[in-house]
């Protein structure tokens, strides 16, 4: 018994002198850290830690100073801290580019949540920009954008869920109509289909409760017979146990948000109401748009979302009354549409604001035309032709290459570097400033009426692409900065600093190089992607 006490006893001084030890050396690795100042080439003093001859340099500090970027991250269970150079993406396409399917990867686009978008009209059905002009304007390549996105989720997501709450033939629909008012169905001639009419002359209105309506995209042919007449959809937060109303009416206001301590409602204007419109509506976009439009922000999760109930005021016509969880098509095809309606003589879509490109030096007066608009709506229109055979989108399409033959001072969007290289300028400025992005966006679209058009029929696309094609690859040398690419060549033209390309459009360079690799075999696109893909991961030219 003695013997094992002692034993015990002598383990237990073993295994304190251990744990002393262990923490002795703590102590001693705790103190060889010390404070110091760092002096970062003579303009900023900052507190480090040296240890030894190791200096260590606050990753804060850094971040912002080489604007590279970090986070703590769990590996398999661990806690690490993840260090990169870049914040954007690089999408290496698997299949060769295809002019009728998918435009890039604009399938991951939300066009219509930017911030630089007050809302998506309900007269034209297409964003409304305030990216120069804060009262809002329509911006082509914006529009263009809305369209090839929902053209592209159409492709990439499963089929949408879809209910018919109403078609003019669906009696079980259950309308609470009060005394006074009337609903019925009947079949119209001139739309040669059945229609519900509506009259309601009380301030209660006709009313359908959705109680399961989780999808909100709502869609309608409507017909407002009425000035008074409107159609409001009651949109639930269940989160926060609100109702908030949103109303459709003749009018032509854009958006407008009425926001109190004990009410809130948003209105968008569908202009004159006397003809059948086609309304589409994410209703999440709606709402969030006039939130951020009362100051409320833009917090509001589609999850949460119900549609409560539906409301008509006034006398009018309605037919397809549906809810889904998405409607891309009729959305890209509202695009479509837009561009044959404002598409001018001369084949371009005007920008009806002024451009301010680098402070007074290059300014673009309103109606200026841009390649990439052109060229995005080119892409757009190719493949509204391809799915629906109509022609207007074709013709369209083909009248959008006149501006490319045109020189900026003559209103059209063509340049060139050295007198020698043509340029199509998505920003047409004199001098000029050959944007990098909008140019290949140009040259995608010109290959998409080349892939889509009828052969005889292509006219100038297939020598303007060429023309292009010689010219991106005599001038991708000089948007290469040895560690990154300029977004243009402003400091060749006008003489002013380099326009370093933000990672987000120094991906995109490398995205449209590699699209148009699959589309042209020239070794050059893909060794200039390459190595503009390893400046995202650090690398630098070598030194000489």
């Amino acid at each position: 018994m003695e013997l094992a006490l002692i034993k015990n006893s002598l383990e237990d001084k073993k295994l304190c002198d251990v744990v002393n030890n262990e923490h002795s050396m703590l102590k001693s690795k705790e103190k060889s850290y010390e404070d110091i100042d760092c002096s970062i080439n003579g303009q900023y003093l900052i507190s480090c830690k040296k240890e030894g001859k190791e200096i260590f340099v606050p990753f804060s500090f850094l971040e912002k100073y080489y604007e590279v970027y970090g986070k703590m991250a769990k590996h398999r269970g661990r806690e690490q801290f993840e260090w990169s150079h870049s914040y954007s993406k690089v999408y290496k396409p698997t299949t060769p580019y295809n002019s009728s399917g998918m435009f890039m990867y604009f399938s991951n686009y939300n066009v219509e949540v930017r911030d630089r978008v007050k809302c998506v009209s309900a007269t034209e059905g297409v964003p409304v920009s305030t990216q120069w002009e804060a009262s809002g304007y329509y911006y082509p390549v914006q529009v263009a954008q809305y369209g090839l996105s929902h053209y592209s989720k159409n492709l990439s997501e499963s089929l949408p869920k879809r209910k018919v709450l109403e078609d003019g033939n669906f009696l079980s629909a259950k309308w609470q109509v009060p005394k006074g008012a009337y609903i019925k169905r009947y079949y119209e001639n001139a739309k040669s289909t059945h229609v519900l009419e509506f009259n309601s002359h009380d301030s209660f209105g006709i009313s359908l409760r959705l109680k399961q309506g989780t999808d909100l995209v709502f869609n309608i042919d409507v017909r407002l017979l009425s000035r008074n007449s409107s159609l409001t959809l009651f949109v639930e937060d269940r989160d926060r146990s609100q109702i908030f109303p949103i109303t459709y009416l003749c009018s032509s206001i854009l958006i407008e948000a009425h926001n109190s301590s004990s009410s809130y409602s948003t209105n968008y204007g569908m202009g004159s109401c006397q003809n059948w419109i086609q309304l589409t509506r994410d209703l999440h976009i709606d709402l969030i748009k006039g939130h951020v439009l009362s100051g409320r922000g833009k917090k509001l999760s589609r999850a949460k979302l119900r549609v409560h109930h539906l409301l008509l005021k006034g006398y009018g016509q309605l037919d397809n009354l549906t809810l889904s969880s998405s409607n891309h098509m009729s959305m890209f095809y509202s695009s479509a549409d837009w561009l044959v309606r404002h598409q001018d003589s001369s084949g371009g879509w005007p920008i009806g604001v002024k451009r301010k490109l680098a402070a007074g030096r290059a300014d673009l007066d309103p109606g200026w035309y841009s390649a990439m608009g052109q060229g995005q709506a080119m892409s757009l229109l190719m493949r509204a032709f391809y799915r629906s055979g109509r022609r207007h989108y074709l013709e369209a399409a083909l009248n959008g290459m006149k501006p490319f033959s045109k020189s900026s001072a003559e209103g059209g969007v063509r340049a060139y570097f050295m007198n020698q290289y043509p340029w199509y300028e998505e920003y047409p400025t004199i001098p000029p400033s050959f944007v990098l992005n909008g140019f290949i966006y140009s040259l995608i679209g010109l290959y998409d009426v080349i892939s889509l058009a009828p052969q005889d029929q292509v006219g100038d696309a297939q020598l303007l692409f060429d023309q292009g094609m010689h010219s991106l690859k005599k001038l991708l040398p000089l948007f290469d900065t040895g560690s990154g690419t300029v977004y243009d060549l402003r400091h060749f033209t006008l003489g002013l600093a380099p326009n370093i390309a933000r990672w987000d459009y120094h991906s995109t360079h490398i995205n449209q190089l590699l699209l148009l690799s699959t589309i042209d075999s020239d070794s050059i696109l893909t060794s200039v992607a390459e190595r503009w893909m390893s400046y995202m991961q650090g690398k630098r030219a070598a030194h000489n």
